[in-house]
């Protein structure tokens, strides 16, 4: 594209005027018209920039880009062409006056680009456009009679489109003044292209936060509200997630249905209760989910009345499946207490085994029994066993976010520093919540302040106590 030099002004004024009047007019008359022509200028790009600041639409703003270029640098029209997602080039608007002209230009747009689309696959990098080559067409198709100038659309460097302005007239050039003015119309189309990308990320964000807190609102819920009254038997529980929803799963689950429908309880209960615990591999929504299920499954298994076993093989073969196909597996501790016998019946699906602070021994054992993760294989097989229960006798349940919890220095908080926790604490006879609190607040010196955890944490105190 060859530029022709813009006429001198006096080539506008005609010579027998010229010979007639002063050249001081001519020259006052020349000056006031820049002048006019400046403030033009100033006014259309003021309007540009404050069209910037207050269409909410991008589309708005976008259909004035190529009228503004055009109005500008004196052209007969202007055009805009951006890249789709796919780089791909698409004809955005079009400004010029109605006429054969101005259809023969839309339809060479339109055809240029549709034509440069087919022939380049679709590619999720933009950076694959080729702007010389739509330039080049654009020129041959529409023939020397044209004059068409380009410059491109950056938005962090990467070239997303090109905005042009084109002109009939054959003293038409492409000044360095004109290339200045078109290219600042270019950097507002780009920051309101940035501005709206910005604007749409931050309403994902605030759409995936509202929907994280809906989420993490439901996961609350689903935790028991508080520990039940079981006869002989006092509890405390907590769960801390690392992130809004956390994959720790903890729950009392009764007998039968009655006690369902009693909370909050008047009266101590002595049916037999459930006491779970577990931990799905990994963290997040996907993890919540998982525990959700595992939740109303577990539930629903329990009022079967099976042996503890049985209902974690039940439990693992319903959530095979999902789990698979998922990728995520689960750790549960099940456990089962009868207040009448002071028997607690377990079984565990490679979680942390609790333990047990026994008060006549002043010694800590751990509850365990041979089992896999819960969805890792569809035949697994779980163990059960018992222990009988005295008075003063502590169980402490937790998840390996507890144990796997690590300071600034790198160092775990490690199962045999919960271990000798528990048993300096046990050893005071402090009651389950003062235990749990004391278990956090070691912890929490351990990391050290503001620190943040890195996994989901939960602790249930279950401790055996005079029947009232």
């Amino acid at each position: 594209m060859t530029a022709t030099p813009i006429p001198h002004p006096q080539s506008s004024v005609n010579n027998n005027a010229a010979s007639q009047t002063p050249p001081v007019a001519v020259l006052k008359d020349l000056v006031a018209r820049l002048h006019r022509e400046q403030n033009r200028i100033q006014n259309l790009l003021s309007s540009l920039g404050f069209a910037l600041r207050s269409f909410n639409n991008l589309n708005q703003f976008l259909e004035i880009v190529p009228l503004m270029a055009a109005r500008v640098t004196d052209a007969d029209g202007g055009a805009l062409v951006l890249l789709k997602p796919n780089g791909q080039p698409r004809l955005e608007q079009l400004h010029c006056q109605e006429g054969p002209a101005c259809q023969n230009m839309r339809r060479s747009l339109e055809r240029i680009t549709r034509e440069i689309a087919l022939s380049s696959p679709a590619s999720p990098s933009v950076t694959s456009f080729k702007a010389n080559i739509l330039d080049q067409q654009l020129q041959d198709d529409l023939g020397e009679e044209v004059h068409l100038f380009g410059t491109p659309i950056l938005v962090k460097n990467e070239d997303r489109g090109r905005l042009y302005i084109f002109s009939y007239d054959p003293n038409y050039s492409w000044t360095s003044t004109r290339k200045k003015l078109v290219q600042l119309v270019a950097d507002q189309t780009s920051v309101a292209i940035a501005n709206n990308e910005l604007a749409n990320e931050l309403q994902k964000k605030e759409r995936l936060d509202r929907e994280l807190e809906i989420a993490s609102e439901i996961q609350d819920h689903l935790f028991p509200k508080q520990c039940p009254i079981i006869t002989g038997v006092e509890l405390a529980a907590r769960c801390q997630t690392a992130n809004r929803v956390g994959g720790d799963y903890y729950d009392f689950i009764p007998a039968n249905y009655e006690q369902f429908s009693s909370s909050p309880q008047q009266f101590p209960s002595s049916v037999p209760w459930s006491i779970v615990i577990g931990d799905v591999m990994g963290k997040g929504v996907p993890a919540g989910l998982i525990m959700t299920m595992t939740r109303g499954m577990l539930r629903a298994e329990v009022l079967n009345r099976h042996p503890p076993a049985k209902i974690l093989n039940h439990l693992n073969r319903v959530m095979y499946d999902d789990l698979e196909k998922s990728h995520r597996f689960l750790t549960l501790f099940y456990s089962e207490y009868d207040p009448q016998t002071r028997i607690l019946s377990y079984t565990n699906a490679a979680h942390n085994p609790p333990l047990l602070w026994q008060a006549s021994t002043q010694s800590i054992c751990k509850l365990d029994t041979w089992g896999m993760l819960i969805g890792l294989e569809i035949d697994s097989q779980y163990e059960d066993d018992k222990i009988q229960l005295e008075t003063g006798d502590t169980v402490i349940y937790y998840t390996d976010g507890f144990t796997d919890a690590v300071n600034q220095e790198g160092d775990r908080f490690d199962e045999e520093r919960l271990v000798a926790t528990v048993e300096q604490v046990c050893k005071q006879g402090d009651r389950p919540q003062t235990i749990l609190d004391f278990l956090f607040d070691r912890l929490k010196q351990f990391i050290g302040e503001g620190n943040r955890y890195e996994d989901d944490m939960t602790l249930v105190v279950m401790q055996v106590t005079e029947e009232s």
